[in-house]
């Protein structure tokens, strides 16, 4: 079986800003680089966040769904299967205390990627969204390439995923809820399988829309 790593070890080594407003701005997380411009004369050094990817997967309506859907807005990401005997029905049922809270937000969404593409066709997730109560265009359950998912999940919103027929399931994936803003950057990562740490993500949405845009750079 692929070893899986902790998420929370990635993130504690990539973490790059901490809070320093008395935990009203939430960390950054990713890589970040270090890019010097010289501007009149004056020489600067802005920074340059790790930011998720140009993406084209299919949602549970058979429409597509990339980056561009998600300008400007907030995000959390996670990755299932439907036929998951395991972590993924807990996972599902604490998201919904998250899909209830911001539904009628336009500036927020959930984005669960299936990491069983083969099985989980269109029709097997919009079945499978209609069980949970999902309707409307807040929770987006994303088929696409096996590949391109897995690639997506671990170097972009460091999450490990790996197909192992030995399990029941057959698959292996961590069940962090993953926390995206607008500028496409991860800030923050909660075990969607603990209520208590699904009520911080509730929250850090919350602090997250509070925020001030950023300006370029920064």
């Amino acid at each position: 079986m692929k070893k899986i790593f902790s998420i929370a070890l990635v993130l504690a080594a990539f973490a790059s800003c901490k809070s320093n407003n008395g935990g009203n701005t939430l960390p950054v997380y990713g890589k970040r680089t270090p890019v010097t411009k010289t501007v009149n004369g004056q020489t600067a050094t802005d920074t340059i966040y790790q930011t998720i990817p140009a993406f084209k997967f299919v949602n549970q309506y058979g429409d597509s769904i990339s980056e561009k859907n998600l300008s400007g807005k907030i995000y959390v990401a996670d990755f299932f299967f439907t036929s998951c005997p395991s972590i993924c029905p807990v996972m599902q049922r604490n998201m919904l205390n998250v899909y209830n809270t911001f539904k009628a937000d336009p500036d927020i969404k959930i984005l669960s990627f299936t990491i069983d593409p083969k099985y989980d066709s269109v029709k097997v997730l919009k079945k499978y969204a209609d069980k949970l109560g999902i309707s409307g265009d807040t929770w987006w359950f994303l088929q696409g390439k096996k590949d391109t998912t897995y690639k997506l999940a671990e170097k972009n919103y460091l999450v490990a995923v790996s197909e192992d027929k030995t399990t029941p399931g057959g698959y292996v994936h961590q069940g962090y809820f993953v926390l995206v803003d607008k500028e496409k950057r991860v800030r923050g990562a909660y075990d969607g399988t603990q209520p208590e740490q699904v009520n911080q993500l509730i929250a850090d949405i919350k602090t997250l829309k509070a925020e001030p845009t950023p300006a370029a750079g920064q």
